[in-house]
């Protein structure tokens, strides 16, 4: 009898949405052009990037200036772990495609559609010194550690991002302040001469598994250890990362995910 094989790590297209919904810092760049950075940037399931750039930049200007056509851009985000790391970067995305103009009329209400899911105070500025583009991507590269892939337009557009996103940079902070035995339990599934000397902090929960940092000496190195099976919730999350650390005493993720007042 044949068994499907286990899915131990997210997709690439799912870790490009994940490290988009991460990322606190974005710049796009336009041809000609040093990178502007921009305030907002949320992409959306149809397969475009809305973002934010200064009204008077000249980034705008050109977009603007470029009318139905769009204006060729690359859009590089950086997702940095919500840690005191040696290296916060966790992962870079490159977004590449067309920057569109936003019409005028238009701003306002896309602006406070965005907000309803994802409120972000820069929204405010839409419209007096913002003002958005979409950015209709073509294709997508998420670089990390563990190297580079690629994905299209039509692999995004039937990704997601990690069900646990929003809640992922409290959890590791939680760990890395309030659990420091569960972290060493998990660093013991690392090779021993890959301990030896290190620092290791957990750096990324997904519903596939835990990754962690080592700051060796000579560099540093990110391990993932996956899940036994993914985790649908946030209970099946906790009891497998409890697994993971062989921890004896059980609980829901709402104990690692809570902090003490």
């Amino acid at each position: 009898m044949t068994h499907a094989a286990q899915v131990v790590a997210p997709t690439t297209a799912e870790r490009v949405h994940s490290s988009c919904a991460h990322a606190e810092h974005a710049v796009l760049a336009l041809p000609g052009l040093d990178p502007v950075p921009t305030s907002v940037h949320l992409l959306r399931q149809c397969g475009d990037m809305v973002m934010a750039v200064p009204m008077n930049s000249t980034a705008a200007g050109l977009v603007h200036g470029c009318g139905v056509n769009g204006s060729p851009a690359v859009l590089e985000l950086t997702d940095q772990a919500p840690l005191a790391l040696r290296e916060r970067v966790r992962a870079l995305v490159w977004l590449r495609g067309w920057a569109h103009a936003v019409p005028a009329h238009s701003q306002r209400a896309l602006a406070g559609a965005i907000a309803t899911d994802h409120p972000h105070p820069d929204l405010l500025d839409i419209g007096h010194t913002a003002t958005l583009l979409r950015l209709v991507i073509d294709s997508a590269v998420v670089a990390d550690t563990s190297g580079a892939a690629a994905v299209d337009r039509e692999q995004l557009r039937d990704a997601r991002p990690d069900p646990f996103c929003a809640l992922e940079a409290g959890w590791l902070q939680h760990l890395q302040a309030d659990h420091p035995d569960v972290v060493d339990r998990l660093a013991r599934r690392l090779p021993h001469a890959l301990r030896r000397g290190a620092l290791i902090h957990p750096l990324a929960i997904d519903r596939y598994g835990v990754t962690l940092r080592v700051e060796a000496i000579e560099a540093d190195h990110d391990v993932r250890i996956p899940f036994e099976a993914p985790a649908d919730d946030i209970e099946s999350l906790s009891r497998a990362v409890h697994a993971l650390a062989g921890n004896p005493f059980h609980g829901g993720m709402h104990r690692i995910g809570r902090r003490r007042a």
